[in-house]
């Protein structure tokens, strides 16, 4: 193929334009040409034509009778620079080409003549070189559209394949705005002026009207933009190389042009129409041409178009590589009311206006973040205008680490709004690996977050003591005894008796628990049950509060989260019986005095030191007696875990249900223990309240009475698991074990998995968020199931 322009001496041998206007100078054929150009084609083109007389001349000889109008209706409308210079030849095959395409488009009868003359007769589109395009064209794309049945459909499956096959792109870095078909061809680049020119020539090459469209600037003022409309029964549009699959209409410009209005011509929508000479098309890359004849068609996409509110923005986005370059990414927001959003963001091929786009609330802080391989970005914006650009930068390989680059998205976030912390959670930054450096940093961020979020969330219920979950509330009371101190306190959750009696008698057993004990430091507190039923302390609602009120404490009240120990007197001991275990990972000691265990069993005690007081003659619903079992039991636990178990059983033989206060010697035992969040060995027998954590396991699904019991080796975990234990997730950080070398398990004795840990921000956080205990955070986590 010559993709020369078509006035190269070496496109035209000069010789054989010589011999053709001395054999156009036959007087017969001056007199006819001079006949058509008053009587047909309605004014005097002679003198405009020049010395390109003669081209023009032989054009109107030899052209077909079938063709000779549309030859007409072109000299009549062609730029004054085309008749000045366009040969005969050329002419010659445009319009017969034209002639073969619409007639044979089995849409041709529905195409009117006036559409066919503007919008597929035209060898050219604006002011770009004039090339021989239309044979090579049709002889290229005609069997892509051999089984379209209408214009639509067949510009469709051209927009979507030709630019692969001519291997041209968009990029701004093309040699110029308005070139040839073949010129992008040949650069391999071209701008939305040249990819419209080549979607509408190659639309025409079959016989599908098309016309060039475009705006000289945007409302908002960020540039000018082309796209092309097809005929198909009206007017439809799409962008060149921009396909929305097989429909058209369709478009990342519709938002902006629906703004368009035509009170301001520069910013007004125009398509070229050659046969109106009233309005020019305004080719903003060669302003002084007005050669170009266009209409007005804002109206078409003004109307019935995506409009915003007063209070609201279109936040546009594009993320950019470190050398600055647009690329394609996974993009993620959180608007100011939680709404989450998700796009892709468009690379250099795409036009530099083509931004991934979302509706965002005005003068609002969205967090905005992306998503490319290994490399995050995150950031916070508060749009303040209509439309409102947003560049994310992605770092630099090699330059920061990808956990590096992750901390400083993460911070620069919880920093200004601490609130935004589970959304960091959801975002890619979470995934990104951390170095243990980086992993303890992130903890210490994070937990300052998350603190600020507690302390402005609920103040209110610390202020009235009282914490509400579901339908029950638990007032509490507390006492601090010590010295002032900047170290954390220790927390005693004192529990009292009654049960299965009026509020009043239960208020009153309250009322005796707040004084019934004196740590000599700590903050010593006694809730109220939230029930007045027998089992005060039983039911699955207290397990909650308990967390939400140790979790208040630690963060109103400095309470040292290792230094929380659990104790309660008569129903108050029935339910320490059964809240040691159930929330064994939770306490550093707990005492059971006068209680009656139930249900409950000591297997989940394995790391959390108990202490039983009991009056030999307390014989009521055998409480004595379940004391001794109790004993017997925890005795036979240790003797198979001498490291673990640690128990004091004390029965006083002359005592009934109270103890003369002989059970306070319990406190100081108590106070000698700290809690180990992370033992080596986890026995975890599950209750009929269940649980999905415990120490460094957690299930998603927890069933009643299934049994893990789990073992940490150097980088070696085992786990032992009954049958209805099907996913177990491992919790682990720095401080257990070497997370760089990979982690080694072994599942009930028979099968082993290796895994290659990683740590992370998203684990970090759902750590943090289960118990907003900064000593129960987690970098790292690896899911284990049955099927594994």
């Amino acid at each position: 193929m010559n993709l020369k322009p078509i006035h190269s001496p070496s496109f035209y041998p000069r010789h054989l334009i010589v011999f053709t206007l001395i054999f156009l100078s036959s007087l017969s054929l001056h007199v006819e040409a001079l006949s058509a150009t008053k009587d047909e084609v309605g004014t005097d083109w002679t003198e405009t034509a020049g010395i390109n007389r003669s081209e023009i001349e032989k054009a109107l000889k030899n052209v077909s009778s079938a063709g000779k109008p549309h030859l007409l209706w072109l000299i009549q409308h062609m730029p004054t620079e085309d008749l000045q210079n366009l040969d005969a030849s050329f002419l010659l095959e445009h319009v017969e080409g034209a002639i073969i395409a619409w007639k044979n488009a089995p849409w041709s009868e529905k195409v009117p003549e006036k559409v066919v003359r503007d919008s597929l007769l035209p060898y050219a589109n604006i002011n770009e070189r004039r090339d021989r395009w239309r044979e090579d064209f049709r002889n290229r794309f005609l069997p892509l559209i051999e089984k379209a049945s209408s214009p639509s459909e067949a510009a469709a499956i051209l927009n979507n394949k030709i630019f692969g096959i001519l291997k041209v792109k968009y990029s701004t870095k093309r040699p110029k705005a308005d070139q040839s078909p073949y010129e992008s061809i040949e650069a391999g680049l071209a701008s939305c002026t040249g990819l419209s020119v080549i979607l509408i020539d190659a639309c025409r090459s079959v016989g599908i009207p098309a016309r060039f469209v475009g705006t000289p600037l945007w409302s908002d003022s960020s540039g000018n933009h082309s796209w092309v409309e097809v005929w198909d029964e009206g007017w439809h549009f799409t962008g060149a190389a921009e396909p929305t699959g097989e429909e058209l209409n369709k478009g990342w410009f519709l938002g902006r042009a629906s703004r368009a209005s035509s009170s301001n011509p520069a910013t007004a929508i125009y398509a070229v129409q050659w046969s109106n000479d009233k309005l020019y098309f305004p080719m903003v890359w060669k302003p002084e041409d007005t050669s170009v004849g266009a209409i007005d068609i804002t109206h078409r996409y003004s109307k019935d178009q995506p409009t915003l509110t007063e209070n609201e923005s279109f936040l546009k986005i594009s993320v950019l590589d470190h050398r600055g370059q647009r690329v394609q990414s996974s993009v993620m927001a959180y608007t100011s009311t939680g709404e989450k959003l998700k796009g892709e963001s468009k690379d250099d091929s795409h036009d530099s206006n083509d931004l991934l786009t979302f509706k965002v609330k005005k003068n609002a802080t969205t967090l905005v973040s992306c998503e490319k391989g290994p490399l995050v970005a995150a950031t916070l914006v508060t749009p303040s205008t209509s439309d409102y650009v947003l560049q994310l930068q992605l770092s630099e390989p090699g330059k920061a680490s990808e956990s590096q680059h992750a901390l400083m998205c993460m911070d620069l976030i919880i920093s200004q709004y601490p609130e935004r912390l589970t959304q960091v959670a959801q975002l890619p930054l979470a995934r990104v690996p951390l170095t243990r450096e980086d992993a303890e940093r992130a903890k210490t961020s994070l937990w300052k977050a998350y603190s600020r979020n507690i302390q402005k969330e609920r103040k209110d219920e610390m202020e009235n003591k009282t914490i509400s979950i579901e339908k029950f509330e638990m007032p509490f009371d507390f006492k601090v005894f010590g010295e002032n101190s900047k170290e954390r306190r220790s927390l005693w959750i004192s529990l009292h008796g009654g049960g299965g009696a009026p509020a009043s008698v239960n208020d009153q057993q309250w009322e005796n628990q707040k004084r019934l004990y004196s740590p000599e430091e700590g903050i010593y507190l006694a809730p109220r049950a939230p029930t007045n039923t027998w089992n005060l302390w039983h039911q699955g609602h207290i397990d909650t509060a308990f967390d939400r009120l140790i979790e208040n404490m630690i963060h109103f009240h400095n309470v040292d989260p290792n230094k929380v120990y659990l104790l309660g007197y008569s129903a108050g001991g029935d339910g320490v019986y059964q809240l040691a275990p159930r929330m064994a990972d939770r306490w550093a000691a707990a005492a059971m005095m006068a209680g009656h265990p139930n249900d409950a069993r000591p297997d989940s005690l394995l790391n959390l030191p108990f202490t039983i007081h009991m009056g030999g003659k307390d014989s009521s619903y055998n409480r004595n007696s379940k004391a001794e079992e109790w004993k017997i039991l925890l005795e036979k636990l240790r003797s198979k875990d001498p490291a673990g178990y640690d128990h004091w059983v004390e029965i006083y033989p002359n005592k009934g249900h109270w103890m003369d206060r002989e059970d306070a010697q319990a406190i100081p035992w108590m106070a000698k223990n700290i809690r180990n969040l992370r033992p080596q060995k986890i026995v975890w027998l599950q209750d009929d309240v269940k649980h999905d954590r415990s120490y460094w396991l957690s299930v998603d699904q927890p069933v009643s009475r299934s049994r893990i019991v789990a073992n940490l080796n150097e980088n070696i975990v085992s786990l032992d698991t009954s049958k209805d234990v099907s996913v177990i997730t491992v919790r682990l950080d720095d401080s257990m074990l070497n997370l760089d070398n990979p982690v080694q398990i072994i599942l009930n004795s028979n099968t082993n998995m290796t895994f290659n840990p990683f740590r992370s921000i998203g684990t970090l956080v759902k750590t943090l968020s289960e118990r907003g205990d900064d000593t129960g955070m987690f970098c790292t986590e690896i899911e284990i199931s049955h099927t594994d």
